[in-house]
């Protein structure tokens, strides 16, 4: 398999990320435990459950960023954890966004943005620039363009590193957390965004403690408990008849510290 294998060639399947009977482990702990999932393009699937069940090591093992243990991972119709695939190449057309921001604080947010499409796609600075700040624009960060990290918000920083990872042009976005560093007030700015990008069709794996959120945006909600996927469906059908008994208690830990 070669490094553009997976923008040529003929896909093996019609999903945007097909993951199959994933493994996980950091030493003798097991952390994803046979995953199964699969997204449409255009899908947004959020992912949810108690702090440490999986789902940030699941989204950085969909990006190559973790080495997997056993099983396979499909991206764009080809497998990306195939022998010989170029995960730089993944990495360009899946784009991912922490919780902590990750700017550089010694750059300004023109060059936060600019930098990968300039170093990375080889993109002329003119152009790179042109293109930011039409993104900046679109998501109300156009007078910030000069701005240093350390004199925005949080929920304007957060924006930037959704922005900074769009301006890679990916088809699929990965979110880990992205409002969790964030005080309860700049949530919203951060979620609205999300929401736009999910209207535009954009392929999203969120995952996310915003239960409302996910009941609003997602296609798809997918519950995890100890590296599992116990329950996934529609929204509607996850959050109001949870089938499983544990999917049935956290919602209802979740109903009772009134996050839902």
């Amino acid at each position: 398999m070669t490094a553009d294998s997976l923008t040529t060639g003929s896909p093996l399947t019609s999903d945007a990320i097909a993951v199959q009977d994933l493994h996980k482990s950091f030493g003798p702990n097991e952390v994803l435990k046979g995953i199964d999932l699969s997204v449409a393009p255009h899908e947004v699937v959020c992912l949810i459950g108690a702090s440490g069940s999986g789902k940030s090591t699941l989204l950085r093992c969909i990006n190559l960023l973790e080495p997997i243990s056993s099983g396979r991972i499909f991206l764009l119709g080809q497998e990306a954890t195939a022998a010989g695939v170029d995960a730089n190449l993944v990495r360009r057309q899946v784009g991912i966004v922490f919780q902590s921001f990750n700017l550089f604080p010694h750059m300004t947010v023109l060059r936060n943005v600019t930098l990968a499409p300039v170093k990375a796609l080889g993109t002329p600075k003119r152009e790179a620039e042109a293109a930011a700040l039409e993104l900046l624009a679109r998501f109300g960060l156009a007078d910030k363009r000069d701005e240093f990290p350390d004199r925005l918000s949080g929920g304007q920083q957060q924006r930037v590193a959704i922005v900074r990872a769009l301006a890679m042009q990916p088809q699929i976005m990965l979110l880990d957390e992205v409002t969790s560093a964030l005080d309860p007030e700049l949530v919203a700015e951060v979620l609205d965004l999300l929401r736009e990008l999910a209207a535009g069709g954009m392929t999203m794996v969120i995952a996310t403690h915003e239960m409302s959120f996910a009941r609003d945006v997602a296609s798809r909600v997918c519950f995890l408990e100890e590296g599992r996927i116990i329950e996934e469906g529609r929204p509607a059908d996850v959050f109001t008849a949870p089938r499983d008994e544990r999917t049935q208690r956290f919602l209802r830990r979740i109903v009772e510290a009134g996050r839902m």
